[in-house]
């Protein structure tokens, strides 16, 4: 018993120090904070629940309610977990697909139930613990709950263009064969152990994905864009745009950095709005924005930036001190000898040559 007490232990302090480095995190959403403080200290007390029905023993008649309350507590909030973990990537899933819930209420129901009528667990009048004869609803429910998490997590990576289905597949295999060898042989406490490393693994998995994006725009930031670009090669076809507020210094300067700031977020906006998804919009710096598509077709790419230049256009209808965007693209086909920075070299020049032929063309405009 003392060597499994000594573990658990390890494990709490683990789950600790995790939640030290959630709060000193700067790169994690703050959105998804208190449910990543929620998740961690949930487990710490299934922990010390299943410390309690270690204590209590088999065949212990004195700690029989010790025993039944433990794993009362235990077998209804351990699916929880992974729901827990679905709200830290998306609340409103939850709120949106209420069904969701289902599994983990039918589980925590039947559980509450067990003590007398032996759904999920029995403990006898001798302090005997058996699983029940309804024990394979709790597996599904943990398992249903696990799917949800996987399903979930890849598509909000696939909303944001990040390459995460891997990562999150491998994770969740670790977790399923961690945890189900406590499964197979219930007197080998291992689970909480995997969930333990589970939960820093996701808590990595998810810094790294929050710390791609830029904090005021919402848009992929300059890492993400240079980790994209190293792994671009001569085999693939690929597309690159480049685009920049025209007069932005003047704006700053006219209006002040608050609404400055806000000139950023909208017109980031509109080039996320404009873009399909075989785009992936970057703010590189200041007013300056990227875009690596895997579309090569120039009319479909004219189209877009189109939609990106009219739905610009409505906007400063209601508010002329918005500014012109200016852009650039390039199209690389493939096979050519020809290196990324060659590529985006070029649509930066297209670009400083249309921001050249607008300002003429303003000019031109305000002569009488």
């Amino acid at each position: 018993m003392e060597n499994y007490m000594a573990t658990y232990l390890i494990d709490v302090v683990a789950l600790a120090f995790l939640c030290y480095l959630i709060h000193s995190n700067n790169i994690l959403n703050q959105n998804r904070k208190w449910p990543f403080y929620f998740s961690t200290m949930l487990p710490v007390l299934i922990i010390v629940a299943e410390g309690g029905t270690i204590i209590a023993g088999d065949r212990n008649v004195d700690l029989r309610f010790l025993n039944v309350f433990c794993n009362v507590f235990g077998f209804a909030l351990t699916p929880v977990i992974l729901i827990v973990l679905v709200s830290i990537l998306d609340v409103k899933i939850l709120r949106i697909y209420k069904l969701l819930m289902l599994p983990s209420i039918l589980n925590m129901l039947i559980t509450v139930l067990s003590p007398w009528l032996g759904f999920i667990f029995y403990v006898d009048a001798n302090g005997h613990y058996e699983r029940g004869s309804l024990f394979f609803i709790f597996i599904i429910a943990y398992i249903i709950n696990l799917l949800i998490l996987l399903i979930s997590t890849i598509r909000t990576g696939q909303k944001y263009h990040y390459p995460i289905k891997a990562k999150i597949t491998a994770l969740s295999f670790f977790a399923v064969a961690g945890t189900s060898i406590q499964l197979i042989f219930p007197f080998v406490y291992a689970s909480w152990h995997c969930v333990t490393l589970s939960l820093l693994l996701y808590y990595l998995l998810l810094s790294e994905f929050d710390g791609s994006f830029d904090t005021l725009t919402g848009l992929h930031n300059r890492a993400a864009f240079e980790k994209t670009a190293n792994k671009l090669d001569c085999e693939n076809s690929y597309s690159v745009i480049v685009m920049d507020i025209n007069n932005f210094k003047e704006i700053n300067d006219a209006y002040g950095h608050d609404f400055g700031d806000a000139v950023l977020k909208k017109v980031a906006s509109i080039i996320g709005e404009s873009f399909d998804a075989r785009c992936v919009c970057y703010r590189i710096s200041g007013d300056e924005f990227y875009i690596i598509s895997s579309e090569t077709d120039p009319v479909k790419l004219e189209y877009q930036l189109k939609s990106m230049t009219n739905n610009l256009g409505k906007e400063r209808q209601n508010d002329d001190r918005l500014p012109t965007v200016a852009y650039g693209y390039s199209i690389f086909k493939g096979g050519k000898g020809i290196g990324f920075k060659e590529v985006l070299n070029e649509a930066d020049e297209q670009m400083y040559y249309f921001k050249k032929l607008q300002k003429n063309i303003q000019k031109c405009t305000q002569t009488p």
